[in-house]
């Protein structure tokens, strides 16, 4: 244990070396910690209150101002130390704020908003992950709208159109339609609760997206089996990848799902396999295959970092541990799609999910089973992956008649 100054830096260093920091790294963090100390409570503030990224950022160029340091050296480094700290003081129950700045809450916008949610949940059924993509794009208009000084009774389908072509600039036309749609439910929302005296979402216009113009990017697969080939499985981070991505493209599962599986959720007598769908919140059970059982269990046994209150089945390689994000795993498949030679003009963390449904189609599983597989709420959802299984659909192909001259 490096020497500490007092009790506080102890047990932050012992937390940080029970979570996988190595001395050297505790050490550098502490020296931080003291440097930046003086200019945290420069203004007659406790240090705890300062423990944010812009406070951080401030005494950080504070102090390469008078030790005459490079200021980017300075900031990214404190940043780095002082994070740590902050989440370490706040482990050992010292209140300490949010290191990001929590947006202000907005008394004119906020209740409704919550309101509308609460709404399309009961009513609708509508997961809270699309609910936050609709909130976002109902804030835009009403933050329009009060830039307009406009009344929401006055709502006039000339704002509407003017928010509209304001989103077309700046997003894809697919998005554009969603966006259309959000907003089509949020002024069928105020209707039915008496806020404005007309329907107006039957003329909000979106632009027109055909189905059939972008169908899932999915890969080959055989170079999903290079992928798989590619990775080195004798050193740690190749184990975690090579069980993560043999996830993906037996189940389908998508990044979010990856991430969020626990340890509990594998049944190793039962050789089961519990996913729950982030988006639909469908809870699957399915059978864990041979090959799976041993990649996952090389992993936990022998890469997995022995961390406790951690539950997720796959941790970052870096201290602290904790549970890998969806970005995190399109690095991983990037990575080894590099190695393999493997190149794609999208190759998104959702490509081995499609690819997984399009071998499915091709194999001739029935749709409601695949369906039940991927967890889509509406079994037709599977619809879209047979436009590029093509295999079968070769297969199933009448013949061109001939025409007599």
């Amino acid at each position: 244990m490096p020497r500490t100054r007092d009790r506080r830096e102890a047990l932050v260093a012992r937390r940080w070396i029970e979570r996988g920091y190595r001395r050297n790294t505790v050490w550098s963090n502490l020296r931080w910690v003291r440097r930046l100390r003086p200019y945290l409570v420069r203004r007659r503030t406790k240090e705890e209150t300062q423990l944010t990224m812009r406070g951080v950022t401030r005494a950080a160029r504070a102090y390469a101002r008078d030790r005459r340091v490079e200021v980017r050296w300075a900031v990214k480094g404190a940043r780095i130390a002082l994070h740590a700290w902050a989440e370490g003081l706040r482990q050992i129950g010292v209140p300490v704020p949010s290191w990001h700045a929590l947006r202000a809450p907005d008394p004119a916008i906020d209740p409704l908003l919550d309101e509308y949610r609460a709404y399309r949940k009961h009513r609708r059924g509508v997961a809270d992950s699309s609910l936050e993509v609709e909130s976002g794009f109902v804030r835009q208009l009403l933050v329009f709208l009060r830039r307009r000084r406009r009344a929401l009774p006055a709502l006039t389908l000339s704002d509407i159109d003017d928010v509209v072509a304001g989103l077309g600039r700046g997003m894809a036309r697919k998005t554009v339609a969603g966006a259309c749609s959000a907003i089509r439910s949020f002024l069928r929302f105020l209707h039915a609760s008496g806020r404005v005296p007309v329907d107006l979402s039957s003329s909000v216009m979106a632009p027109r997206v055909d189905a059939a113009e972008c169908p899932p990017r999915a890969l080959p697969w055989k170079d999903v089996r290079r992928i798989l080939a590619a990775i080195d499985r004798h050193t740690v981070p190749g184990r975690r990848d090579f069980a993560i991505l043999l996830l993906m493209a037996t189940y389908g599962l998508g990044a979010g799902e990856v991430c969020h599986l626990q340890l509990a959720d594998i049944d190793w007598s039962a050789s089961t396999l519990r996913v729950v769908r982030r988006k639909t919140g469908v809870e699957t059970l399915l059978p864990l295959l041979p090959p799976v059982a041993r990649a996952v269990a090389a992993y936990v046994r022998y890469g997995r970092p022995r961390t406790g209150g951690v539950r997720e089945v796959f941790l970052r390689l870096l201290a602290p541990a904790g549970a890998l994000t969806s970005s995190a795993i399109w690095q991983v498949l990037q990575k080894w799609a590099r190695a393999a030679g493997v190149s794609a003009p999208f190759l998104g963390s959702h490509a081995l999910r499609h690819s997984h449904a399009c071998r499915q189609i091709d194999l001739g599983v029935p749709p409601k089973v695949l369906s039940d597989i991927l967890g889509h709420a509406d079994p037709n959802s599977v619809s879209v992956y047979t436009r590029v299984a093509m295999r079968r659909l070769r297969s199933i192909a009448l013949p061109v008649p001939r025409v007599p001259r």
